[in-house]
């Protein structure tokens, strides 16, 4: 299965790679023919990185599952005031372009906020690009145990030195289903998950350990249905 934000790099580079290769093997005199490779290679790698592979999501209501596969790269306590309002936790993933690019939302709710904001493109493992490249934040409400009482959580797609689009068609109002894909950033990235620190967020996961979009939990919010 492959990402549907990545038809038209299918098509164009896929495809087009794939056209050229067979072309070359059916046509390059025969000292030639390893020139083949170079194309067939390269359609193999756009279609391994728009890959979209389907998910085990986990059902207990309180657990927020990664955002995106990659590894843990900090776990931190930062400010977040334009919708979580206050101290958050945040939970950084780096993607590798060997990953799935594929982004899933952590939990079951409702989008009330997004927030894009144009930057650089500093590598995703540089600690400037939290702050200073391009991102897209989707403030999400979830529902609590206590009437009245929903839980925010927020999830940012950062990009890379190589990823030169987010695509985040998710806006508010927009209903969404913990592990349901929202989007993807193209070509090397980080997401992140931020939890305010008073949900009473017990994180599974620690820096270095790799993690699998909608279906590694990377932490329990008791108060979460």
């Amino acid at each position: 299965m492959f990402a549907k934000w990545g038809r038209k790099e299918l098509a164009l580079y896929g495809g087009g790679g794939a056209g050229l290769g067979a072309a070359l093997l059916a046509l390059a005199p025969s000292p030639w023919i390893w020139s083949a490779a170079l194309p067939l290679g390269f359609s193999i790698l756009v279609a391994w990185f728009f890959r979209d592979p389907e998910r085990a999501i986990p059902g207990d209501p309180g657990a927020l599952v990664s955002p995106a596969d990659g590894r843990v790269a900090d776990i931190e306590t930062v400010d977040e005031p334009s919708f979580l309002g206050g101290k958050a936790l945040r939970v950084g993933i780096f993607l590798s372009p060997l990953n799935v690019h594929v982004n899933r939302s952590p939990a079951r709710g409702v989008v009330r906020h997004r927030e894009y904001r144009a930057g650089r493109f500093l590598a995703a493992y540089d600690r400037r690009a939290v702050e200073e490249n391009e991102s897209c934040a989707l403030g999400i409400e979830c529902e609590g145990r206590e009437p009245g009482r929903p839980i925010k959580i927020l999830v940012r797609q950062v990009v890379g030195v190589a990823a030169r689009r987010i695509v985040c068609p998710a806006a508010p109002g927009d209903a969404l289903e913990r592990g349901q894909r929202f989007g993807m950033i193209k070509f090397g990235s980080r997401t992140e998950l931020w939890v305010p620190a008073d949900a009473g967020f017990a994180c599974r996961v620690k820096v270095g350990d790799a993690v699998r979009g909608g279906a590694t939990i990377l932490g329990t919010v008791e108060g979460l249905r």
